[in-house]
């Protein structure tokens, strides 16, 4: 069994990826660059994290694949506001994930990375006619075609997904995928069903029914 080592960048890194990397039990250092002592070192893995010394970072990012043997997976943690700085670099980097994480998609992220490295385990898939999800990289595919979703659409697709044709109430859903510690009203499942339809598009939007006075369901026949 392959012990993972993990090296991070910056050396001080986030306290979120640290307390991630400890909980999967994935060994780890952090630097803010790689010295000669480093090339005697095996690392089987890599976060590196985009910030505002972006250029240091991408720095990194070359030194880690042009190693004798490049380390795999390398993944980005980078915010939303500076996805354009991934335009053009996909040889630099295997994955990336917007900050701040779910540590859950964190766990799922690097668990896919390392099975299609061939260490780790197959990701687990729920599907329903044109409708593919896989649990360990929380990505949704319509069609082939991966969707654009947030966390908690795709929760709530997943949890429709996973019980066909069972009807569930919107207080249901708000406890099952929310959780029972969200306050939230009833009104949040119901623009989150919306926004799936919307992105089921109008030939699937129906995979997702109203039961009248009741809630939601997904589907109504059986696909083989």
């Amino acid at each position: 069994m392959v012990t993972e080592r993990f090296v991070i960048y910056p050396a001080e890194a986030p306290t979120d990826l640290v307390r991630s990397l400890d909980l999967g039990g994935i060994e780890w250092i952090s630097r803010d660059r790689l010295t000669d002592a480093d090339d005697d070192k095996e690392f089987t893995g890599a976060v590196v994290v985009i910030s505002d010394d972006a250029e240091l970072a991408w720095a990194m990012c070359r030194t880690l694949r042009k190693r004798d043997v490049p380390v795999d997976p390398l993944l980005i943690l980078i915010p939303g506001s500076m996805l354009d700085q991934l335009e053009g670099k996909d040889e630099l980097f295997d994955d990336f994930l917007i900050a701040p994480f779910h540590p859950r998609e964190f766990d799922a992220r690097i668990g896919h990375l390392l099975w299609r490295a061939g260490r780790g385990v197959r990701p687990e898939l729920v599907s329903y006619g044109p409708i593919s999800l896989n649990v360990e990289t929380y990505q949704a595919a319509l069609e082939g075609k991966v969707m654009d979703l947030t966390y908690m659409e795709y929760e709530l697709l997943r949890h429709l997904t996973s019980h066909p044709g069972k009807v569930f109430s919107r207080e249901a859903l708000l406890n099952q995928v929310w959780g029972y510690d969200y306050y939230g009203g009833a009104r949040t499942v119901d623009v989150h069903v919306r926004r799936l339809r919307a992105k089921l598009g109008e030939e699937h939007s129906h995979l997702i029914q109203t039961v009248r006075s009741v809630g939601y369901k997904l589907g109504q026949t059986r696909w083989g």
